[in-house]
């Protein structure tokens, strides 16, 4: 399963969701990331906690979700925003996903910077949580009525 994970800036939450269900999935998902206005890096807190969980971080990069529109981009099965619920926030929109959902998480880069290591923690905490919930499921199996379904139930766990 291909999974496009879409945040406004793509330097915080998609990046961290991206590398959750890349290192957990053991091959059953592959994630991307982007962001519909890129930052142009990534978070350097970003990099801290998941090199801290041994994570490459090499070749992450902030990138347009415009980068997976193309014919020759990797077909999505599904889609995934991160952004939070702050109003000013603008989440993109991904056209003809086969399965869309939304799985809010505040900005942690919005923080204080010495706030960034609890805030960046919580974000992924979260994050982490719900890829394992995802991981639990036979997803393969599922049609897409009940992929949603558990996407946006997935969604919602604290």
């Amino acid at each position: 399963m291909n999974i496009l994970v879409l945040c406004t800036g793509n330097s915080a939450r998609s990046i961290l969701l991206e590398s959750e269900l890349n290192a957990a999935s053991g091959g059953r998902i592959t994630a991307f990331s982007a962001g519909s206005q890129p930052s142009g890096k990534v978070h350097p807190q970003s990099i801290t906690l998941l090199e801290g969980l041994g994570r490459d971080m090499s070749t992450a990069r902030s990138k347009s979700w415009d980068e997976f529109a193309g014919d020759d981009a990797p077909q999505m099965d599904a889609v995934i925003t991160v952004c939070g619920s702050a109003a000013a926030e603008t989440c993109p929109y991904w056209p003809g996903a086969p399965v869309r959902s939304h799985w809010g998480v505040e900005d942690p880069a919005a923080a204080p910077q010495h706030e960034w290591e609890t805030a960046f923690q919580t974000a992924y905490d979260i994050l982490s949580r719900r890829a394992a919930a995802l991981l639990a499921l036979p997803f393969e199996d599922m049609d897409t009525a009940t992929l949603k379904a558990e996407l946006d139930r997935i969604g919602n766990l604290p």
